[in-house]
Order: structure tokens, then sequence, then C-alpha cells
């Protein structure tokens, strides 16, 4: 009922206003159609990843690279997640709208990505057996701050197209982030530890989970999630973001 109403309102509103594209501002033309809230030409540009990518980690990798055990980068390190799928690299134009959507007002566009998201991947996510999805929690100033979760937006529309429960409130994270870039990845997981806490009534218990975030860069922040939400009960964890750096 909620959805339907959504959708009532979203429509009106392009009547009042002229579609044009959320990331470009291009207008909507009969010969140049708005989808999902972008032109072809920006819809072209995040939707296509055409690198090779390593199914444990979701990095670019080369042409012909052993992916028996995930890529050089992953194999020495233990993830507490299964696999990784994103929508493409942390670059262009699908770097531009991230950056967007990390401040007001980005949550529109931020929608819509977690649509372009779910569409594309449907295939990926459809074959994990999906129970719950989850998205990676800021910190309460941060949220304050931004005044909205990119990740609990992107994670409420992949949840509404696969029709599973969505469950903002998981997760809560406990630590603030660093303002310092950590010089490794070994620092950055020694950084992460303990950033996270499950909510004692989140029903997990062997179920398989989907954990959302915008961007994976090492790894280290949606491991140490997962990791919790398997302490906490959960049977496996897969990890979707729009873009791995």
């Amino acid at each position: 009922m909620l959805g339907s109403l959504v959708e009532v309102v979203r429509g009106l509103a392009g009547l009042i206003y002229p579609n044009a594209c959320l990331l470009c501002d291009a207008p909507e033309t009969e010969s140049a159609p708005i989808r999902h809230g972008l032109c072809m030409s920006c819809f072209s540009a995040i939707a296509t990843d055409a690198a090779s990518v390593c199914p444990k980690c979701a990095a670019t990798v080369g042409p012909h690279t052993d992916l028996s055990d995930g890529c050089f980068a992953c194999r020495p390190r233990s993830f507490a997640f299964e696999e990784a799928v994103r929508l493409g690299p942390y670059s262009g134009k699908l770097q531009e709208a991230i950056v967007r959507i990390k401040f007001s007002p980005g949550e529109p566009l931020a929608e819509r990505l977690g649509l372009v998201f779910a569409e594309e991947r449907v295939t990926w996510l459809k074959g994990k057996g999906i129970e719950r999805v989850v998205p990676v929690p800021l910190h309460w100033r941060r949220r304050w701050t931004r005044g909205f979760n990119q990740a609990a937006t992107l994670a409420r529309e992949v949840a509404n197209a696969l029709s599973v429960p969505f469950q903002p409130g998981t997760l809560r994270r406990i630590k603030a982030a660093s303002q310092h870039a950590q010089p490794s990845a070994t620092a950055r997981q020694e950084n992460i530890r303990g950033a996270f806490v499950c909510s004692p009534r989140a029903s997990l218990k062997s179920r398989i989970v989907l954990l959302i975030d915008d961007v994976m860069t090492t790894g280290s922040t949606v491991g140490e999630a997962a990791r919790v939400l398997k302490a906490a009960g959960a049977a496996k964890v897969y990890v979707a973001v729009l873009a791995r750096a």
C-alpha cells in the first residue's frame, strides 16, 4: 500500500515538474528518456561494468587472473562474508553519483541507484537465497549531520525489489570512523574492530543476510559488520556495494 502511494506521489510530481536526470540535469525528451531518474547516457555509464571482477571481494582483476580461491589481493585475507558483488568500479559517473548521495539532498538519487543495482544484479541476488537485508550503519554523529544513511536508502530499495525484510536497526555503529586514512588494510581492519554491535532483537538465527554499503575499499568495514552479524547467528553474509575502490 505504502509503495503504491509513493509511486502515485512520484507520478504526480512528474506531471508538475518535468523529468530531468538526477545526475547531469539533462531534461527528458521523447528521444532521450529518463530511466530510474537517469538519462540514458548516465544510466549506461553507471550500470555497465566491463571489467573482470573477483567473485570473492568484487575487486577489478586482470582478464586471465586465477580466481579459484579469490584474487591476489583477497586470497591472503579471511573475510567473514561469503562473497561480494558490485555495480561497478569507483570511478567516472558512478563515483560522481556516490559522492552526491553522501550529502543532502542525495536521498532521491540514492533511491534510484538502489533500483538500478537491484535490476542489474537481480540474477546474483536471487541466486543467494537472501532472507534479510541489512545496511552498514553510520555513527550517530555522522547520521545526524548528514540527515540520512545512504546505505540504508540503497538497502531499502534492494529489499523491496527482492520482497525480503529490510532491517535497518539490526546493526548499530558505536565507534566513529577515523578521519585519517589508514596506511594499510591491516591498520584499517584494526581501526574498525569493535565498531558495530547487533541489536538483541534482531532475528538472524540461521538466516542468509545481504549486507549493503555504498563503497568497499579494503573490505574491512563490511568484513567487521559481517563478523558481528555471524556472531549474532547469521548463517551466511553476502555483501553488495555500488562501487569497489
